[in-house]
């Protein structure tokens, strides 16, 4: 991703204002090197994302269900346009609908994050997260390691 000198840049899309806020805190909370990026929903994001000077994310918390454009609909532009094939998506969502998890899976997302409703269990799923070899995620994408749990 990044050397331990950059900051790591961090974008979450998701349309829910407490889950932004939540997100945030534990970002804040794991003082961790980085600057952080929010987007009320795929719209915003995919308007910043399309912007030929956006700086771009190291990785990319998405949301599934926004309104104006949900997070699979995200997911198929960012994967279709050669310029984000740097860019680490992690599916970040309340539904754990095999559904779900397998259209993402296809679509290219590198991880597949059920929403934790604990403060304390969403920093373990975001310091996982960032910890996690992304070289192995990227490359060696299987659905046994798609879908992670803390």
């Amino acid at each position: 991703m990044t050397n331990d000198l950059t900051p790591l840049q961090i974008f979450l899309a998701d349309d829910d204002e407490d889950d932004r806020i939540f997100f945030r805190e534990a970002i804040e909370d794991l003082k961790m090197k980085n600057k952080l990026t929010l987007f009320n929903d795929g719209k915003d994001l995919m308007d910043y994302l399309l912007d030929p000077d956006a700086s771009l994310p190291d990785i990319l918390f998405l949301d599934l269900n926004m309104p104006y454009k949900n997070g699979l609909d995200c997911l198929k532009e960012i994967r279709a346009d050669d310029r984000f094939k740097d860019v680490s998506i992690a599916i970040y969502s309340t539904s754990s609908s095999e559904e779900d998890i397998e259209n993402t899976f296809i679509e290219g997302a590198n991880i597949y994050i059920k929403k934790p409703n604990d403060f304390s269990e969403l920093k373990k799923v975001i310091k996982g997260v960032f910890h996690m070899n992304w070289q192995f995620h990227v490359s060696g994408l299987n659905k046994e390691t798609f879908f992670f749990s803390i």
